[in-house]
């Protein structure tokens, strides 16, 4: 019929868009700041962004609604599919502070602690993308997002349900993204977690990022059951509570490449009875599967990693954060069928790589009680209802130098503590341990991995342990010293360190700022 729009079959569908924000070597974009173009943007848009520091306040404009089922957000993504992309890392600045204040400035009066609900400020988080799968945000800085009394305090945040117990997101990618915070109250105030991903599973990717000065964590991958299916690579994190957390998370996923420094607990992997359900943490390879790096039956795995000076108890503080065992490079609490090789742990006072028992007093989500834990009765006696041992690691060609310089009983470059019976033993093989590890035999005779075990009940590295958390300062030795915070110090992004991606335009469409 003359006239007729009827596309032809075998026809292209309509090219994926390239909107644009604020304006790159003069030539203005669409827009001028991010929600609006994320609202106009259709599954496989591209949204460049310029140079500039963009005080985006959707949660300000669209508060959440009453049920709290959507985090406050700066900049809310529910569009699957989308490409969020600045054109220069350490210019284009996501900063939670107020309009007209300074970039990512730390004065008290230029916080902005979000929307109030019930009379309280519920605090902010950067950009969410919200059960949207496939969504790519790359090559920018978020800054001073804060806590406050509603779900906040997360810089970027893949959230595909948080607190659900449900996998609610699928497939995502964060590359040359700088999360940080420069203003700490001393009470109870402060950015929470830098780059994040909860009840969401993969594939995901998280590349080339930087971290610091979170009181929670600076990377957290949590509530992803045995499907995470997520690689970290070349990434960092400094001058946090941890340098990075990881909840009830487990199967297939990958840490590699990467370098955690100068936090108080540089990475942290655990079990806990909470909202980030289900519990435990599990390395397991999913459907009796084996793992082509491991050749076993542990698909977790921490490899090529540089994990040294962690050491530092003036970083930012909060909750079970806070009791991270100050000196100690990598914690397995509580978590089960991790591999950690071909690492480097150089210079944690305390101890190199930590694997102990997860004791929890946390409410478990309603009709649930203690999964994969257990009602110990050691550790029951300091008030925890529910603990999670750790068995079945696997410890294999690590270099240690340097750990346990605190000097204190059981410090060095390996801890273990073991409670049940009966279970898989953590076992080693091919480990530098020049200083030393608790029990002191460990080596020697866990080497058969997969072969049950007793409990080591190595009390003295518990006491040690309770003892630098402070979970239990009783339990110190007259004569045991581990650094207390005193202040917190914030530091400064090390932006000549942190490259830019080499060619924003790489894979965009064409467009005026893409030629």
């Amino acid at each position: 019929m003359p006239g007729s729009p009827a596309i032809a079959a075998g026809a292209s569908p309509t090219p994926h868009r390239v909107l644009r924000v604020g304006s790159y070597h003069g030539v203005q974009g669409q827009f001028k700041s991010i929600q609006p173009a994320v609202d106009a943007a259709k599954r496989g848009d591209t949204i460049l962004i310029g140079p500039g520091d963009y005080h985006e306040r959707g949660d300000h404009s669209n508060p959440v609604n009453p049920n709290g089922n959507v985090p406050p957000s700066a900049v809310l993504i529910r569009t699957p599919g989308i490409n969020l992309r600045g054109m220069d890392r350490n210019k284009v600045i996501v900063d939670g502070t107020k309009p007209g204040s300074k970039p990512c400035s730390s004065k008290q009066s230029a916080q902005d602690f979000g929307a109030k609900q019930g009379g309280s400020a519920m605090g902010r988080n950067g950009i969410i993308a919200f059960k949207a799968d496939g969504v790519s945000v790359e090559n920018l800085t978020a800054c001073n997002f804060l806590t406050g009394s509603g779900s906040s305090g997360n810089e970027i945040w893949w959230n595909g349900g948080d607190g659900s117990g449900k996998i609610g997101l699928k497939g995502f990618r964060g590359s040359y993204l700088n999360a940080t915070s420069t203003y700490y109250n001393g009470i109870d105030t402060a950015a929470g977690y830098g780059i994040f991903s909860s009840n969401a599973r993969g594939p995901g990717v998280w590349s080339h990022d930087y971290t610091s000065n979170f009181d929670d964590s600076g990377y957290y991958i949590g509530a992803c059951r045995r499907v995470c299916n997520q690689v970290m690579n070349h990434d960092w994190s400094e001058f946090n509570a941890l340098g990075y957390s990881g909840t009830n998370s487990g199967g297939r996923l990958i840490v590699k490449n990467s370098e955690f420094d100068k936090n108080k607990d540089g990475f942290d992997t655990n079990s806990q009875n909470n909202d980030d359900w289900p519990s435990p943490q599990d390395g397991h390879c999913r459907n009796g599967h084996m793992s082509p790096i491991t050749h076993s039956i542990s698909c977790w795995v921490f490899i090529h990693n540089y994990v040294h000076d962690n050491n530092n108890a003036q970083v930012p503080g909060r909750g079970a954060a806070s009791a991270g065992p100050v000196g100690t490079g990598m914690s397995i609490a509580g978590g089960r069928f991790d591999t950690v090789m071909r690492n480097r742990f150089v210079n944690n006072g305390a101890w190199g790589l930590l694997l102990v028992p997860y004791p929890d007093d946390e409410t478990p989500p309603p009709g649930e009680n203690c999964q994969g834990g257990s009602h110990d009765t050691i550790l029951s006696a300091f008030g925890f209802t529910c603990t999670f041992d750790d068995w079945g690691n696997q410890i294999f060609g690590n270099k240690f130098k340097g750990n346990g310089f605190f000097g204190n009983p059981t410090n060095g470059d390996i801890g273990e503590l073991t409670l049940i019976d009966g279970k898989p033993i953590n076992c080693y093989s091919g480990n530098t341990t020049p200083d030393g590890t608790s029990p002191t035999t460990v080596q020697q005779t866990n080497t058969n991995c997969g072969q049950s075990g007793s409990g080591n009940l190595n009390l003295s590295l518990l006491a040690e342990a309770a003892c630098d958390s402070e979970i239990d300062t009783t339990l110190c030795l007259p004569t045991d010293s581990y650094p207390r915070g005193t202040k917190v110090n914030m530091h400064p992004l090390p932006t000549k360190k942190l490259p830019t991606m080499p060619d924003p335009c790489r894979g965009v469409p064409r467009n005026p700022w893409c030629p």
